[in-house]
């Protein structure tokens, strides 16, 4: 059962993205939007989680890189430092900590049934992913190659989640497993411990929680696709998101209408009603009898409009670089204090020795 929050406390909620590839209209309008409305709510912690970033082989420079230019684009979508707490996580070792806590409580077979370690460990036999000038051990399959950081992403993801007792976490489908066992976790330490954790929920918008490829519309939209026409980028120039839009698969029907069966119209039309935020069927009711070029073109500048501002802000904090660094300075010091105060509580249930002050 969940702890009760503190009646003049509000909830926390807590959400963070990778920082790889390049933040695209998929991440926008499927989780940054929706932190913006969260603010006046809840407690909102929102993390760059560069320790998930490691993975993969990183070139460290571009990785630092990303991880401002991230921060500021959050910044810039609406997420604001005088409301929320913006924090790069390895800013704040507590999480570190609590991962190695909680993967004692772990067996190794939850992990391997993950389905993201399943798809990411076969991906890894041909990419850096793998345990580099290791070799696979023989039978052993995909997972035998995978680094154990792979492995291991769900204890650190769960260590970000429980660090702050946080009651609801914006995830995607493509989460819930890694959420679920958050939450199976945080009940075994409380049985075992006595109540400690903050049992979280998952927070899954109903509507463009899931926006799809350009080229591909049976797959998500991800920023770290290799092939940049299946996204568009908040940062892409308007001549990009003209040319990505007007080169979106569709189909071969004349009629514009929302139906699963012709996935890639009904993704542009899902992201239409999003931006715009107006129901889907409003959206096929105005194009009726129009063309797919007509609709496209709309599209594209409706999405042009919308990121502009997004675009000219990010531009302002890049250039002011001593602000961002201060906003992540004082989000990561508000992050590790509610951090220890958690991790100092599991540390002296489990019975480790608290130092001497």
């Amino acid at each position: 059962m969940s702890q009760v929050q503190p009646a003049e406390r509000k909830p926390v909620i807590l959400s963070g993205i990778q920082p790889s590839g390049e933040l695209c209209l998929g991440n926008y309008l499927g989780a940054l939007r929706r932190w913006v409305e969260l603010q006046d709510d809840y407690d909102c912690i929102f993390m760059v989680v560069d320790l998930h970033a490691i993975t993969v082989r990183q070139v460290p420079a571009e990785l630092r890189k990303r991880c401002l230019s991230f921060a500021a684009q959050y910044i810039a979508c609406g997420i604001d430092p005088k409301r929320s707490t913006i924090a790069i996580q390895s800013h704040v070792p507590q999480h570190a900590e609590l991962t190695w806590v909680l993967s004692s409580l772990t067996s190794m077979g939850e992990l391997g049934r993950m389905t993201q370690f399943k798809e990411k460990s076969r991906k890894a036999v041909s990419t850096d992913a793998a345990v580099p000038d290791v070799p696979a051990v023989e039978g052993g399959g995909a997972s035998q190659q995978a680094n154990a950081a792979l492995f291991m992403y769900p204890v650190l993801m769960a260590a970000d989640i429980l660090l702050y007792q946080t009651v609801g976490v914006p995830v995607g489908d493509d989460q819930k497993q890694h959420l679920e066992l958050a939450r199976d976790l945080a009940q075994r330490f409380n049985h075992h411990y006595s109540e400690t954790f903050v049992v979280p929920e998952p927070f899954i918008p109903q509507v463009g929680a899931r926006i799809m490829s350009l080229q591909d519309p049976t797959k998500k939209m991800s920023k770290s696709d290799d092939n940049a026409n299946n996204s568009i980028a908040l940062l892409d120039p308007p001549d990009a998101i003209r040319r990505k839009i007007r080169r979106a698969v569709t189909d071969s029907e004349t009629e514009i209408a929302y139906h699963p069966a012709r996935p890639g119209l009904a993704n542009l039309l899902t992201m239409y009603a999003v931006l715009e935020g107006k129901p889907v069927e409003q959206v096929v009711q105005a194009y009726s009898g129009r063309s797919y070029s007509d609709f496209k073109s709309d599209l594209a500048e409706l999405a042009i409009s919308v990121l502009e501002p997004i675009q000219q802000r990010y531009r302002e904090l890049m250039q002011d670089r001593s602000h961002l660094d201060q906003v992540l300075a004082d989000g990561a010091r508000e992050c590790r204090r509610r951090a220890q105060r958690t991790l100092s509580k599991v540390y002296r249930k489990l019975g480790l020795v608290e130092p001497a002050r």
